[in-house]
């Protein structure tokens, strides 16, 4: 599965709401922008199958490529969730085998601390270099590119 196309909103949640049908739900998003709608469907993959709720701070991954009615608050279709602690970014991006991002925006120091799992939560046991990952950090140096040591890897497995 690519990434490359998937854009991130990261807001607290304000309310839930039933969405279009029983199985779907709409999250109010605040976010450093304003309100933003995302909808969590049962395609939705939720990183440790968290149950969201209100005051939850999460990342919501939406792929680019599909359409998004032209309403506001705007309303995006959730493709993948994760929960954030106060202070912890994310990032969904390609790493090459130097734990380096495709982009050059990050350079991995792993550490023995650094929890890497598999998206269904089991240990991973390889080098995580070369694959998609989604990356739990606090903070980062300043140099070009910033590096940070994680707190935890979920290494995005192709299906």
């Amino acid at each position: 599965m690519a990434f490359e196309s998937y854009e991130k909103v990261v807001g607290t949640v304000q309310e839930i709401s039933r969405g279009d049908s029983c199985c779907t739900q709409m999250l109010s998003l605040m976010t450093e922008g304003g309100l933003v709608h995302v909808i969590l469907s049962p395609e939705t993959r939720v990183i440790d199958s968290v149950r969201i709720r209100r005051g939850m701070r999460i990342a919501a991954f939406y792929d680019v490529n599909l359409p998004t009615p032209t309403v506001f608050p705007p309303r995006y279709r959730a493709e993948l969730i994760t929960s954030l602690r106060r202070d912890q970014n994310v990032v969904l991006e390609y790493f090459d085998a130097n734990l380096l991002a495709e982009d050059n925006s990050l350079q991995l120091n792993l550490s023995p601390l650094t929890n890497v799992v598999t998206a269904n939560g089991q240990r991973y046991t390889c080098n995580p270099g070369n694959m998609e990952l989604l990356v739990y950090y606090t903070i980062t140096t300043f140099s070009i590119p910033p590096q940070t040591t994680p707190q935890k890897i979920v290494v995005m497995c192709p299906e």
